[in-house]
């Protein structure tokens, strides 16, 4: 199969830029004999903690261990309720599988893909013990009004694709009881492979996280908890603390190419835009350009390969319809804006490393299949 003429993701541009730094930071590593957790790590925790703005970071294995970790911290045990939104990635609720946990599903908000406060009722919450709400796309949910109406219920927030997002209420990664945030390669913040973190403005809940991560032992060598291996290798570390001086850069690269997209596609017939100029400022960070088109979204796509621009979607099916789940997770309908989503988006390139042509090609290509 040809490579894209543009790829969601430019990999390959990302790492030749910082390619001496990388392999200094590699060979750093190499030379400490100090592979997991170590020196490396206990740096990028500080230096992460600094650019978020959070009291504490606990660097963790990945994204996915990070959501357990943080939910087996706030008290969530097997056979407890755990309410998370119906459109996300799978990982989601796996991780609330892994602890045992039984999923419930609310439907999403059809401007930010974020889950709806408005379906929090006291039915739809009564016995919850744990809220996972999700930055969907790189873009910041309404924690504040989501945490007036679950009360004392704590909130654990999947940060995965919102490394940077802020909030009126301040930075994502300290809302709630916890964030996860993944390191994935293709996240706005990515490792040389796999990596992740939670970050929390309680000193308890991250000393729990520190013990989970390292099957639940703690200084003494005694174990109070049922933990995991969820350590952070040191060489993802060291890559990471390469990485990250030039991340908010990237995001606000990833912001312009969203505006360029917003002002070519106004005018198109059955498109909605995600808006990037009425996202509150520092809002959104653009992981994913998650366009909406209404009945030609398949069409579009096949459109856009022949023209050698990738795309991607983002996600066939909500949530509770996953065959893991079975049949008593939900009946399709009573998530209505979830399915509609699955129905309509599709990813566009937005990475920081496109540059001009290749998002004007973008824009043709999308232009061009509406014959604009």
């Amino acid at each position: 199969m040809t490579a894209p003429t543009v790829p969601l993701v430019d990999l390959a541009a990302v790492h030749a830029e910082l390619r001496d730094e990388l392999l200094e930071a590699m060979a750093r590593v190499l030379d400490s004999g100090r592979f997991v957790l170590g020196d490396e790590v206990e740096a990028f925790e500080r230096e992460v903690a600094r650019t978020l703005q959070v009291p504490h970071a606990v660097g963790l294995s990945n994204g996915t261990d990070a959501l357990v970790c943080a939910l087996s911290a706030a008290g969530v045990r097997a056979g407890d309720v755990v309410l998370t939104t119906a459109f996300s990635f799978i990982a989601t609720v796996t991780a609330i599988l892994r602890v045992g946990a039984v999923p419930r599903f609310c439907d999403i908000d059809p401007h930010s893909f974020n889950l709806e406060p408005r379906c929090l009722s006291d039915e739809r919450l009564d016995g919850v013990k744990a809220v996972v709400v999700v930055h969907l796309f790189g873009r910041a949910a309404d924690v504040a009004a989501i945490a007036e109406r679950v009360g004392d219920i704590p909130i654990v927030q999947d940060a995965a694709q919102a490394f940077g997002a802020r909030t009126d209420a301040g930075p994502v990664g300290a809302l709630g009881q916890a964030a996860a945030f993944s390191f994935f390669p293709g996240k706005p913040l990515g490792a040389l492979g796999d990596g992740g973190l939670l970050t929390t403005s309680d000193p308890q809940f991250a000393e729990a996280a520190r013990r989970l991560r390292v099957h639940g032992r703690g200084p003494e060598g005694t174990t109070e908890l049922v933990g995991g291996n969820y350590r952070l290798d040191a060489l993802q570390a060291a890559c990471l603390r390469v990485k990250l001086p030039h991340e908010a850069q990237r995001r606000a690269l990833r912001g312009a190419n969203a505006r360029a997209y917003d002002a070519a596609f106004a005018d198109l017939p059955g498109v909605t835009t995600p808006n990037a100029t009425q996202a509150p400022d520092g809002s959104h960070v653009w992981s994913v350009y998650a366009l909406r088109v209404n009945g030609k979204r398949d069409a579009l796509r096949a459109h856009l390969a022949s023209c050698g621009v990738e795309s991607a979607i983002y996600y066939p099916r909500p949530l509770p319809r996953e065959t893991m789940l079975g049949s008593s997770a939900a009946a399709e309908g009573q998530f209505p804006e979830a399915e509609r989503a699955c129905r309509e988006v599709l990813a566009l390139p937005v990475c920081a490393e496109l540059g001009a042509s290749r998002v004007a090609a973008v824009i043709a290509a999308v232009r061009g299949f509406f014959g604009r």
